[in-house]
């Protein structure tokens, strides 16, 4: 279970709004059980009063103490469940954004290797099936199998009250076993299967997704249909280890449920003796069994919920390995740098995990204010470095120490959002005004002044509703927008005609003006300003 401790303290952060829920969920099934019993005695005790009356003998009943608890335990139980279902689907949403986050600061702090390290159907199904498995642990494993156990106990107090100590032993007896083997027997028997199912879920889901991605190749190579038949047979593999985990579940609820009888029996058998030694009534002695009977229900919810237990782990499992924080910061510090260097690189080792290095014994020293451009031929290693320099990708050997700062990858990266949204992100506290200025220096003012929403321009998935070169200057624009001293640009002009690039790149030297610049490109002209400018070979 350590795998559900970071999660579990995540969802207790908010312990008032699961008390609450908590709450309504017992109110709910509280209701239900006592609308039960009060009916149970209310039609038992009618009965009686009647056979007596055809008997002829004398014979009374309070029609409106339990007619009136009736009617109160049916609209309490509607007005209960709605209200539970309404608070608790809010609460589970509000674990769900506390989980996102969470697991997306974890992210945001990992190592570009480490996010590299799966591919997009994987990311896909941490985001979205490893996480659905967490969101909801609250409300369909937490909080039933801590409300079975209190409304067991409570229907337990009332055989003592109502019978006998004897009987409520016997009776918490067959309730306890049954509550374990709906829950806790239910999750011996299935958690290595559910945990089993869960991996072959995922990745059943991954090569799905990779039969639709490479579908033309696998249409030229002539091999769609038995690559299909092969996803089919998997599925079916997935299908047959999910009805024997259902078939274990079943039969576990079957036993729960066969003892919550057994037990309603034995209050009704046990009732009979002391209805004989005339200690209960008629009518009290069938509201003990029509309760237990009520039970039912309370533990209806359990098996499922921990028969997915194995699979929930699993999942926790999958998120604490992929998407744990790195133990060393992904980003250099600037402790030891000069105060008059805004960069120092000191015999570094540039290689991905498996392949050959890149650059080794690798030495730069930037002083504030200078322009460095790095050019180089593709394939070179300039993305690299910049990905080493930025703190994307850790230095094998070596020191690099620099000031914080701001990186303008090679792949244009635009979100599915406003045209503001997407500029804020360099500066939140960016004003309109500023935000038009750096339009007007990237040349975007006047596309955008054009548009209905202005900032608020939608511009699609990936900015798809820009061309290439607008998509580039948006970037470039959210760069510069922020004020971190240290800029490094790759490949900053991808998708500019020159014209553009070159009445962009006089504008961009009043923009950078007191910043340090690491400018890396293909082209001497396709760099900005620069003081000097280094060759990279290989």
């Amino acid at each position: 279970m350590r795998e559900l401790k970071p999660w579990l303290d995540l969802i207790f952060k908010r312990p008032g709004r699961l008390v609450v829920g908590g709450f309504l969920i017992l109110a709910t099934l509280l209701s239900g059980i006592a609308l039960l019993a009060v009916s149970g005695w209310f039609i038992t005790e009618t009965a009686l009063v009647g056979l007596l009356l055809a008997a002829g003998v004398a014979a009374t009943i309070n029609l409106y103490v339990p007619g009136g608890a009736i009617r109160f335990f049916a609209v309490s139980r509607t007005v209960f469940r709605y209200l539970e279902r309404v608070y608790n689907h809010d609460t589970v949403l509000r674990l769900l954004t506390d989980i996102r986050v969470a697991l997306f600061r974890r992210l945001s702090q990992a190592s570009r290797i480490r996010r590299g390290e799966l591919s997009g159907a994987q990311w896909l199904s941490r985001l979205t099936s490893d996480v659905d498995a967490l969101d909801t642990l609250y409300l369909r494993l937490i909080a039933p199998a801590a409300l079975a156990g209190v409304v067991t106990l409570a229907v337990v107090v009332l055989a003592a009250v109502l019978f006998d100590v004897g009987t409520a032993l016997l009776v918490g007896l067959l309730l306890v076993i049954a509550l374990l083997i709906a829950t806790v027997g239910v999750y011996l028997r299935t958690w290595r299967l559910a945990a089993r199912q869960s991996d072959r879920q995922e990745d059943l889901r991954t090569a799905v997704i990779e039969h639709i991605e490479g579908f033309p190749e696998l249409t030229a190579a002539g091999r769609t249909g038995k690559h299909a038949a092969w996803l089919m047979r998997q599925a079916h593999q997935v299908t047959s280890e999910q009805a024997k985990a259902d078939t274990r579940v079943g039969w576990h609820l079957a036993g729960s449920h066969l003892l919550v009888n057994l037990s309603a029996v034995l209050a009704l058998w046990a009732g009979f003796a002391l209805f004989q030694a005339g200690t209960v009534s008629g009518p009290v002695l069938v509201l003990l069994p029509i309760a237990l009977l009520g039970l039912a229900e309370v533990y209806a919810m359990l098996p499922d919920a921990f028969g997915k237990l194995g699979a929930t782990l699993a999942s926790a499992s999958r998120l604490n390995r992929d998407c744990r924080e790195d133990e060393q910061p992904g980003t250099p510090l600037a402790a030891g740098l000069p105060p008059e260097t805004a960069l120092l690189a000191g015999n570094i080792t540039v290689k991905h995990s498996g392949y050959a290095p890149l650059f080794t014994r690798f030495n730069l020293e930037i002083e504030n204010g200078e322009r460095v451009g790095i050019l180089g031929h593709s394939g070179s290693g300039k993305s690299s470095l910049a990905d080493v320099l930025a703190g994307l990708l850790p230095h094998a050997q070596g020191s690099l120490a620099r000031k914080d700062c701001v990186y303008l990858t090679q792949k244009t990266v635009l979100f599915e959002d406003t045209l503001r949204a997407n500029l804020l992100l360099g500066s939140p506290e960016a004003s309109d005004t500023e935000l038009w200025g750096i339009l007007e220096q990237m040349e975007l003012a006047e596309r955008f002044a054009t548009e209905p929403d202005q900032l608020d321009t939608w511009l699609g998935s990936a900015g798809s509703r820009l061309s290439g070169g607008e998509a580039r200057r948006v970037a470039l624009a959210r760069v510069l927008l922020n004020p971190a001293p240290l800029v490094i640009l790759d490949e900053p002009f991808t998708g500019l005609d020159a014209e553009t690039r070159a009445r962009v790149s006089k504008r961009m030297a009043t923009l950078l003006e007191g910043k340090t610049v690491i400018s890396l490109a293909h082209g001497s002209e396709a760099l900005p300003g620069t003081d000097r400018v280094i060759y990279l070979s290989g």
